[in-house]
């Protein structure tokens, strides 16, 4: 059995590329059994906005699974943008779980995830320690994390991806200014992950990150913001001989 996973991230939509985007999708039945997306949908996470990607993205003939990023939260309208996806039927993870068919087999597809959040990477993190207003950083990353562990936990499914849009590693940061990876992800969304197990990590934010990394644990991790990728979207298989070809 095998799946191909069409994933994007960092789209950042607006009214000025409205329908520009759609067009890149043409086809990719023939190419996906389903679509992710690692956030950012919009550009200041507007209803207006939200309403864009909903339409980009509504009635595509593979399913659409999306997070979604900070940037659709910046106007404080996060659930607004995500009960429009949720209209289009595109399914918006926050935290939890789905499983989604996929192909002519029905292959079941186990998604897990949400926004994610920072922190930074062992050796190189901030704790939870010292002011309020630090250990609430760093407590909003385990509390994420410890949920994306239960959800795998009870996650009955063929393959199992982890959907994000911060990363879980450092490796596929490099070319972002080490000063800002601890806004960038955090290694607690790597334990989790790990401590389950899953077929595939996909994240996005790292605009000027790198496309490929692995967790310690050995599950591989993609970022696909769409600067990194330079392309509509890119196709990962699972279930197949070689992982980076479909």
């Amino acid at each position: 059995m095998k799946i191909r996973v069409a994933a994007v991230g960092d789209v950042h939509l607006g009214e000025d590329i409205r329908g520009r985007y759609r067009r890149t999708l043409d086809g990719i039945e023939e190419r996906a059994d389903v679509l992710l997306i690692a956030g950012d949908l919009t550009r200041h996470g507007t209803p207006e906005e939200g309403r864009i990607v909903a339409e980009e993205f509504r009635d595509l003939p593979v399913p659409v699974v999306t997070v979604l990023g900070n940037h659709d939260y910046q106007s404080d309208a996060e659930e607004e943008v995500a009960d429009l996806l949720r209209e289009a039927g595109i399914q918006v993870l926050q935290d939890d779980s789905t499983i989604v068919e996929c192909g002519p087999d029905g292959v079941r597809l186990g998604l897990v995830g949400g926004k994610g959040f920072g922190g930074g990477f062992a050796g190189k993190c901030a704790s939870e320690f010292g002011e309020p207003e630090m250990k609430a950083f760093v407590r909003h990353t385990r509390e994420i994390a410890d949920l994306w562990q239960k959800a795998l936990k009870g996650l009955d499914a063929d393959y199992r991806v982890v959907l994000s849009h911060y990363s879980p590693v450092k490796d596929t940061l490099a070319g972002e200014p080490l000063e800002i990876y601890p806004f960038l992800g955090s290694y607690l969304l790597a334990e989790a992950v790990d401590s389950e197990g899953a077929d595939l990590f996909i994240h996005g934010h790292a605009h000027a990150g790198e496309e490929k990394g692995v967790t310690p644990g050995g599950i591989r991790v993609r970022n696909v913001a769409l600067p990194v990728l330079g392309r509509a979207y890119a196709v990962y298989c699972l279930g197949g001989e070689d992982p980076e070809s479909c």
